[in-house]
């Protein structure tokens, strides 16, 4: 699996409705969008994708999987996490393991009380983030003196950690993320083994009450540009409806429900499919009669690379990868439809991965 969200907040936000939201819908839903929970706060859940079942019905399989993606509920984190206030140190430790950060907070007023007070959710993200800064910060201090004496020695390797790690964090004492330290492409490798806590890509997911789920409000709107201005991510949900919506087995009455208020489908789906493209992720298919299957690389994968998802013997062995576009599968019927009118391509393991592409992998071990 390998790609998951830490979902994030302060108390009282709607952290946990949306992740048992995620968790009971995707339960109940299990026929289409597999869900499975791996240990009481994590779970795996369907990237809904439409492209799946129209090739499944093209191609009549008995079967549709899609990929997947993990959610992580991370323990509350309170003020002074940094130095093991609340269970700051079990949240510091969890957060770490994530791939990506959905950062929930409250943009609805009512009588649940605020653990600050009033709500303010530009406040309560900077909150969370200085003290992910704040524990970045002491973090590479404590690397920045050994990488230091290794560079002293000659060693190469430690050189170039160090130029790095000073960079980051004459960011981090400016009072900004670790994600905006400009780093080559070169770099990028040596900047990702440093598991800096704000350089995780953020998705903030504002929490509206159920009257505002379809427009968002003030609140949500001030959220909206501080993604913007840190190149961020925000989908705007109601916690409330997403946990009734969990509670309808019936996809007739999820869908009359969903009208009744002006929302087009769950937003479960847009923070699903957000958090996807988050961690910079794509989608490839491959499509038969028994089943139809959605799997997912990260951007810049190879031919071999999307093989190897799907088992490590494809990897090894790899010859070629037949490959239709998703357009032209649909467009022509099908493989064969494809094949006839040209457009089944044999690519090679210099072959680059695109979006959607189905694949039918030659390999031999």
């Amino acid at each position: 699996m390998g790609f998951n969200c830490g979902i994030v907040g302060l108390p009282n936000v709607g952290k946990s409705t949306l992740f048992n939201a995620l968790t009971s819908t995707q339960a109940a839903e299990a026929a289409n969008y597999p869900f499975c929970t791996i240990e009481p706060n994590t779970g795996r859940v369907g990237v809904p994708d439409p492209r799946l079942e129209k090739l499944a019905g093209i191609a009549r399989s008995q079967k549709i999987i899609p990929t997947q993606l993990e959610f992580v509920d991370i323990a509350g984190l309170v003020r002074g996490a940094s130095r093991g206030e609340g269970l700051g140190n079990q949240f510091l430790a969890n957060i770490r393991e994530t791939d990506a950060i959905l950062h929930v907070l409250r943009c609805f007023e009512g009588e649940v009380t605020h653990v600050e007070g009033s709500v303010d959710p530009v406040r309560d993200a900077e909150i969370v983030e200085t003290e992910l800064m704040l524990a970045d910060m002491e973090s590479l201090e404590r690397r920045v003196t050994a990488s230091g004496k290794r560079a002293k020695g000659g060693d190469k390797e430690a050189k170039a950690e160090l130029e790095i790690m000073e960079r980051a964090l004459v960011v981090l004492r400016d009072g900004k993320p670790a994600r905006v330290t400009e780093i080559s492409k070169e770099e990028a490798p040596i900047f990702r083994r440093l598991q800096l806590l704000t350089a995780k890509p953020v998705l903030y997911v504002c929490n509206v009450a159920e009257h505002e789920a379809a427009t968002g409000n003030a609140h949500s709107a001030k959220v909206a540009e501080k993604a913007a201005a840190e190149n961020a991510e925000t989908v705007v949900i109601s916690a409330a409806i997403e946990a009734e919506l969990a509670q309808l087995a019936d996809p007739d009455e999820k869908r009359e429900f969903l009208e009744s208020l002006d929302l087009e489908e769950a937003g479960l789906n847009k923070v699903i499919r957000a958090g996807y493209r988050l961690l910079g992720l794509l989608t490839f298919f491959t499509v038969g009669p028994k089943e139809a299957r959605a799997w997912t690389v990260g951007q810049g994968a190879t031919a071999p690379e999307a093989a190897g998802a799907i088992h490590t013997d494809f990897q090894r062995g790899f010859i070629r990868a037949e490959t239709i576009d998703y357009d032209s599968f649909v467009a022509l019927g099908g493989e064969q439809g494809a094949k006839d009118a040209g457009k089944m391509r044999q690519e090679g393991k210099e072959y680059v991965v695109q979006d959607g592409d189905v694949f039918h992998f030659r390999f031999n071990v």
